[in-house]
């Protein structure tokens, strides 16, 4: 008797995937490069390059010295309240009012960035903008606005102000190269998962192999298409005809 399969079972020849994914290459590699040359024009043409400015703030004030471990403790604290109210809504709609800028609290917030490099007491304050003078404008007026905020807020001499932000020369991004990378890749798994779905999907036999899997019988023999035979024929003819001749 044969053997049973259920209609609803598929069955994944990983080999089969990957000889037709083989014979597919090509169809690979323009995939490749297609999604590279998409994903390297989009970047270069439709999106708009961002720049960013950083200014630098020292969190101790003279009031505050280094003699006692109480005085690092003090100042890592201060370190992170001068990080919370950096981007404090009434230092941010400060800036926003003194500079006529069109955008909204959340929306500045969300293109500043504050960094405390590691063992110090200072504060990276970033700024990302399309205009790199913008970007500079903005970081200093922040710098400014929270230095004489967090003074009068905590009733002490202002957090000095170590450097402003420079006119950034380069873009941070978008990068090129790196959504042509991306382009091609995302390219080349879409090709292969269309093709192993194919490959997956597709239920009829083709060889000696799928008939004994699928119905469960041997291969006794194997029939060559009309159009192969007809060809070979024609051949053999065609052979025996230059030979009559000679």
């Amino acid at each position: 008797m044969g053997k049973q399969y259920d209609d609803d079972e598929v069955e994944i020849d990983l080999r089969a995937i990957f000889l037709e994914l083989k014979k597919k290459l090509w169809m690979i590699l323009a995939a490749v490069v297609a999604g590279g040359c998409i994903g390297g024009l989009y970047s270069a043409v439709v999106l708009t390059p961002t720049y960013t400015s950083t200014s630098m703030m020292y969190v101790l004030s003279k009031e505050t010295t280094l003699t006692s471990l109480a005085d690092l403790q003090m100042g890592s604290q201060l370190t992170l309240d001068y990080t919370v109210l950096v981007t404090s809504r009434p230092v941010v709609e400060t800036v926003i009012d003194e500079l006529g800028l069109n955008v909204t609290y959340e929306a500045l917030c969300n293109h500043i960035a504050i960094e405390n490099p590691s063992d110090t007491r200072i504060l990276k304050i970033s700024v990302e903008n399309e205009d790199p003078v913008m970007a500079k404008t903005i970081v200093d007026e922040i710098t400014d606005t929270a230095s004489a905020y967090i003074g009068t807020l905590m009733e002490m001499v202002p957090p000095k102000i170590v450097e402003y932000g420079q006119v950034p020369v380069h873009s941070n991004g978008p990068s090129v190269k790196r959504n042509a990378v991306l382009g091609g890749a995302a390219g080349a798994v879409l090709v292969c998962a269309v093709v192993a779905v194919l490959v997956v999907m597709n239920d009829t036999i083709q060889t000696e192999e799928d008939v004994e899997r699928y119905l469960g019988l041997s291969t006794l023999a194997v029939v060559p298409e009309n159009g192969e035979g007809r060809k070979n024929g024609s051949r053999k003819k065609k052979r025996k005809g230059d030979r009559s001749r000679e």
